[in-house]
């Protein structure tokens, strides 16, 4: 039987930082091809990445895991009580860079695995895809993976992202959908002048103040079936204007927009360069608009997979998860283009935290919990 606890602290004593690899994959490719995991390393431009299969390639039931082993950087060592890749346990925690976004369960859903692969050798396929690029661009990570699976016929009936998904306590949560993600930058042009003779300039901030107005005030949606309304958010607004009797020529803001299943990248990338256009036809400006889309809405209607997480979550821990969208991005916007996804992991309270930290309790729990959902889903 794999010890996830101890493979979690192996893990995190991996010094995994993106784009590092830090022989965090390597310890797992070790471990899956003793158990008789087929491994290929699918790196791309510098960017580590594993994929790992037990049973027959192509089989029409494969059920699938995909995580990280990458970390986001420890920022200033003085402010941790704990060696941020020491893995140390200490009053039923253990601490650690990623021990719980998301090494803990990485290494649940590995141990799993393996163990049931010996234990109950299925009738079909079990995938791992692990990244080293889920808190980076995500450029190269899981769409690498996803990209050499499509170009090697090898295929995911369903798959479960291991992420941390509950905001308090073990088995609240998982995820059957994410919000879209949008950023876009606004570039004002004006004309300058000088503050006490407006009217012989175009001033940028003017216009700049009543875009950024009507954008934030606007109600994009009032929710949908299984999705809190859209939200825009004005994140910055700039000018770099140090004098006080000059107004500038240019302004800049950028918004950010989280968007559900009413809408899409598109739509609202158009949205937004028409009131653009509009405030630039009443103050007389030119507004350049840059924007990219980081993700569409997705949902995974309620089903076999998220059944399965929910019984098993129920059997180990008592709680039946809530079917939620909430949250940011992860990789299971890539995965929604070649399967079914859903994610459901770990308390997610100390990720990216100083001194962050996983309840070992918790991560035996997630062990079993994954254990159920194999065992459920090829019975």
């Amino acid at each position: 039987m794999i010890d996830p606890v101890d493979l979690t602290a192996r893990l995190v004593q991996c010094p995994s930082v993106t784009p590092e690899e830090g022989g965090a994959l390597q310890l797992l490719q070790d471990l899956l091809e003793e158990a008789g995991f087929d491994c290929t390393r699918v790196d791309r431009n510098g960017t580590p990445n594993l994929f790992a299969r037990w049973g027959q390639k192509g089989h029409e039931r494969s059920l699938g895991f995909n995580g990280h082993t990458d970390v986001v950087p420890i920022g200033d060592p003085a402010d941790w009580q704990h060696d941020p890749f020491g893995a140390e346990i200490k009053d039923g925690f253990m601490y650690g860079r990623g021990s719980t976004d998301m090494k803990s369960g990485v290494a649940a859903f590995a141990a799993a695995a393996v163990d049931f692969v010996k234990d109950t050798p299925p009738d079909g396929a079990v995938i791992l895809t692990i990244t080293g690029d889920e808190e980076g661009d995500a450029t190269d990570g899981t769409t690498a993976l996803l990209d050499w699976m499509a170009e090697n016929n090898e295929q995911m009936s369903h798959c479960l992202v291991g992420e941390p998904t509950s905001p308090d306590y073990m088995g609240q949560m998982m995820k059957i959908g994410r919000r879209g993600s949008l950023s876009a930058w606004f570039t004002i042009e004006g004309k300058q002048g000088h503050s006490a003779y407006p009217h012989r300039a175009v001033n940028p901030l003017t216009a700049m103040a009543r875009l950024m107005d009507q954008l934030a005030s606007h109600e994009l949606d009032q929710g949908t079936e299984h999705f809190d309304a859209s939200t825009l958010a004005v994140v910055t607004i700039d000018t770099g204007n140090p004098a006080t009797n000059v107004i500038p020529a240019k302004a800049t803001a950028c918004v950010n927009i989280r968007f559900n299943d009413a809408h899409t990248g598109a739509d609202l990338s158009d949205w937004l360069r028409s009131k653009a256009a509009a405030v630039d036809s009443q103050f007389g400006t030119s507004t350049d608009v840059k924007i990219k889309i980081s993700g569409e809405s997705f949902l995974t209607p309620p089903g076999l997979l998220s059944d399965l997480i929910a019984d098993a979550a129920e059997a180990e821990t008592g709680n039946r998860p809530e079917l939620s969208t909430t949250g940011g991005t992860s990789d299971a916007r890539f995965v929604k283009n070649h399967c079914p996804v859903v994610e459901f992991g770990l308390v997610g309270k100390t990720m990216h935290a100083v001194d962050e930290r996983v309840e070992v309790a918790q991560i035996e729990q997630l062990k079993a919990i994954y254990g159920r959902i194999l065992k459920g889903y090829f019975a």
